[in-house]
C-alpha cells in the first residue's frame, strides 16, 4: 500500500470498512429474519402436529382427496403427514392436494417408538428426497382413538408431520439478494462520495505541496492559504507551517543581512586598517629614500608614524573587543552548554563620577562649548549607584562624548545628565546638533556605519566602531542604550544600568 497515494489508501480503507459494515449488517439481518421465520414455522408446525395427532386418519384422507383444500387443511401449512407404527413402518402417507414443493417431499429418517420418544416432540430439520429444499419435521405419539385408515388398516402408533421451509428459505434468499443489491449500489455511491470528500479534504495538502515547491524555487514569501478553521487538524497544520515559513524567511533574511554586514565589515575594516598602514609605509619609504635630510624632518615623520600606529592599534583593539563581546554573547545563549561572560571587573560606583569627567573632557576638546550637568530629562543631577566596570563605562562615555563633539557644529551646547530613573542608574549625553532621521537611527549601532556612508577620514571622522562598542559594553553590563533624535533637534544617548540598592533612598 505504500506505493499508492494517500488519497487512494484512504479511499480503499473507507470502502473496505464500508463493505465490511454492509456485509456484517446483511448477515445479522438475514440471520435474525431467518430465526424469526423459523420460530413462526415451528409454531405453526406444532399446532398442525397437535391437530393431526388427534384427528382420525379417515378425516385427513378425506381432506386429501378433496378437489378443494378445506380450511382445516390450509391452516396446516401444506404439511406432509406420515403415520408409522412402533417399529417405524409407514402405515399411511398423506400430502395436501396442492403440488408439493421442490424435492418431492422430506427425506425422513427411521422413526421407531424409541426415536420418537428421544425427540420429545421437538421440531428438527431434514432435507428433501430429490432436491435442495428443506423440511421442518415433528414426530409425536398418535392419540386419536379412531385412528384406523379408511381402508381398514392397522391403527398407527406415531404421527410425523413435515412442513416445507421453502417460504422461509425463499424469503431469506430474497432479503439477501436485496441486501446485496442495495449494498453494492450504496457502496458504489458512497465510494464516489468518499472520493470527492477525500479529494476535498486533502486539497490543503496539495496547496502545501505547491507552497513547498515555490519555496524550493526561492519564493520565501509564499504562505499556505487557510482552507479550514483554526481548530481543525488542517487549520492547525496550516498555522504551524506558516509559522515555520515565517521563521525560515526571517532566518534567510537574517543570513543575507549577516552576509552583507560581514562583507561590509571586511571591506570597511580593510579600508580602516589600510589607511594608517599606507601612511606608515609612505613615511618609511621617505626615510629609506633619504627624503628626510634633517633631524627635524625625521622627528616629525616618526611622530606621524607613531600617531598612525596608535590609530591602527586602537582600531585593532576595538575590533578585538567587539569580537570578544560577540563570543561572550554567543556562548551565553540558553542552549549553550557552558556560558562564558565577558570578563568585566565589576565594583560599586556612582555614575556621577563619569558625568563630571565627561564635563572636563568636553571642555578639553572644545572650550567654546556650553556644557551643563543635569539629571535625566534635564532635571536635577542625582546619585546613580551601579555595579559596573568603571574603566569600560569610561570608554562608553568617552565614545559618546567624542561622538557629540565631532558631529555637532563648534560652539553648540551639550548636556550631560545623571541620576536614577525607574530603578535604573542613568547617564545621558545630549547635543544640539543636526540630529538623525528615523532610518539612520536604526543603524547607528552597526559596526563601521557612518551616517554619510563615506569612508573618507575628514576632520572629526571615526572608524564607525564607537557606538557599536557602546552598545556591546552596555549590553554586557545587563543594561541598554536608548537613542532619541529628530532632524534639526540633536541626539540624546541614554545609558540605563541596573541601579545598585534600588530600595535605598537617593543621596
Amino acid at each position: 500500500m505504500n506505493r499508492y497515494s494517500l488519497r487512494a489508501r484512504l479511499l480503499f480503507l473507507a470502502a473496505t470498512l464500508l463493505a465490511v459494515g454492509l456485509v456484517t449488517n446483511a448477515f445479522f439481518v438475514s440471520g435474525a429474519l431467518s430465526g424469526y421465520l423459523m420460530e413462526q414455522a415451528d409454531s405453526r408446525l406444532k399446532v398442525t402436529t397437535q391437530i393431526c395427532a388427534r384427528l382420525p386418519v379417515a378425516a385427513l384422507e378425506a381432506a386429501q382427496g378433496a378437489e378443494r383444500v378445506p380450511p382445516q387443511w390450509s391452516q396446516f401449512s401444506n404439511p406432509v403427514v406420515v403415520y408409522v407404527d412402533d417399529r417405524g413402518t409407514v402405515l399411511d402417507r398423506m400430502s395436501p392436494p396442492r403440488k408439493l414443493p421442490r424435492g418431492s417431499g422430506p427425506d425422513l429418517p427411521d422413526l421407531d417408538a424409541h426415536a420418537v420418544d428421544a425427540r420429545k416432540g421437538d421440531p428438527f430439520t431434514v432435507g428433501s428426497r430429490n432436491g435442495p429444499g428443506r423440511w421442518r419435521v415433528m414426530a409425536v405419539p398418535y392419540m386419536s382413538v379412531t385412528g384406523a385408515p379408511a381402508d381398514g388398516g392397522s391403527r398407527p402408533d406415531n404421527v410425523i408431520v413435515a412442513a416445507s421451509l421453502s417460504p422461509v428459505d425463499d424469503t431469506v434468499s430474497e432479503i439477501r439478494t436485496i441486501s446485496a443489491t442495495v449494498g453494492s449500489i450504496l457502496l458504489c455511491l458512497l465510494t464516489a462520495a468518499g472520493w470527492l470528500a477525500v479529494r476535498s479534504g486533502l486539497r490543503p495538502l496539495a496547496r502545501i505541496e505547491e507552497t513547498a515547491a515555490a519555496i524550493a524555487h526561492g519564493d520565501f514569501s509564499r504562505r499556505v492559504p487557510a482552507l479550514a478553521g483554526p481548530r481543525t487538524e488542517t487549520g492547525r497544520l496550516t498555522a504551524s507551517l506558516n509559522g515555520m515559513l515565517v521563521q525560515i524567511e526571517t532566518a534567510f533574511q537574517a543570513r543575507e543581512e549577516a552576509e552583507a554586514r560581514m562583507r561590509r565589515f571586511v571591506a570597511d575594516a580593510s579600508h580602516e586598517m589600510r589607511t594608517p598602514l599606507v601612511g606608515i609605509k609612505g613615511y618609511t619609504d621617505l626615510y629609506r629614500m633619504g627624503a628626510l635630510p634633517t633631524r627635524r624632518n625625521v622627528d616629525e615623520t616618526m611622530e606621524r608614524i607613531a600617531r598612525e600606529s596608535e590609530r591602527l592599534g586602537r582600531l585593532v583593539e576595538d575590533m578585538l573587543l567587539l569580537a570578544r563581546l560577540d563570543e561572550a554573547t554567543y556562548l551565553a545563549r540558553p542552549e549553550a552548554a557552558a556560558p562564558d561572560q565577558y570578563p568585566l571587573e565589576l565594583a560599586p560606583m556612582d555614575l556621577r563620577t563619569l558625568a563630571v569627567d565627561a564635563l572636563h573632557d568636553i571642555h578639553a576638546m572644545d572650550p567654546t562649548r556650553s556644557v551643563t550637568l543635569t539629571g535625566p530629562d534635564a532635571g536635577k543631577a542625582a546619585s546613580a549607584p551601579a555595579l559596573a566596570d568603571e574603566a569600560r563605562l569610561r570608554q562608553v562615555v568617552s565614545n559618546l562624548v567624542g561622538n557629540a563633539v565631532n558631529h555637532t557644529p563648534p560652539g553648540s551646547g551639550i548636556r550631560v545628565g545623571v541620576g536614577s530613573l525607574d530603578g535604573h542608574a542613568v547617564i545621558e549625553i545630549e547635543d544640539t546638533g543636526p540630529g538623525l532621521p528615523a532610518d539612520e537611527q536604526k543603524r547607528v549601532f552597526e559596526r563601521f556605519y557612518r551616517a554619510d556612508n563615506s569612508r573618507s577620514r575628514t576632520a572629526g571622522g571615526g572608524s564607525g566602531l564607537g557606538l557599536a562598542i557602546v552598545h556591546a559594553l552596555v549590553s554586557a553590563h545587563g543594561g541598554r542604550v536608548e537613542l532619541r533624535s529628530e532632524p534639526g533637534q540633536g541626539c540624546r544617548f541614554r545609558i540605563l544600568l541596573p541601579r545598585l540598592g534600588s530600595g535605598t533612598p537617593e543621596t
